[in-house]
């Protein structure tokens, strides 16, 4: 199965309830490399499930240093396609090795944000 990463509105309860129809299970795991910057969402669904039209958004920066905390989800493939339909355009699916060496799914910045 595979493993996603969060650390956003992708670990509300509610965007899991909308978007899976359950609430998923958490386990902690840290991403180096990426630090945490912000972006507008305009998607109405998105805003309505989240609460929120500023979204956290992962920006590469490639020093171990930087570290971004959040949680694994193992969940279905098609619960991916699900998570790849609630993200917008701002973002891209990539795979990353998380600090604990698990590979995980994450989404990043799909362009430089300036």
């Amino acid at each position: 199965m595979p493993l996603l990463f969060s650390y956003g509105t992708l670990q509300q309860k509610e965007v899991q309830i909308a978007n899976f129809g359950r609430e998923l299970a958490a386990v902690p795991d840290t991403l180096q490399g990426y630090v945490v910057g912000e972006v507008e969402i305009t998607d109405e669904r998105v805003i309505r499930e989240s609460g929120k039209s500023i979204h956290p958004i992962l920006i590469f920066t490639g020093q171990l240093t930087d570290e971004v905390d959040g949680s694994v989800f193992e969940i279905t493939a098609a619960e991916l396609k699900l998570a790849d339909d609630y993200e917008v355009d701002d973002y891209q699916r990539i795979s990353a090795c998380m600090k604990s060496g698990r590979e995980c799914w994450i989404y990043a910045a799909a362009q430089p944000l300036t």
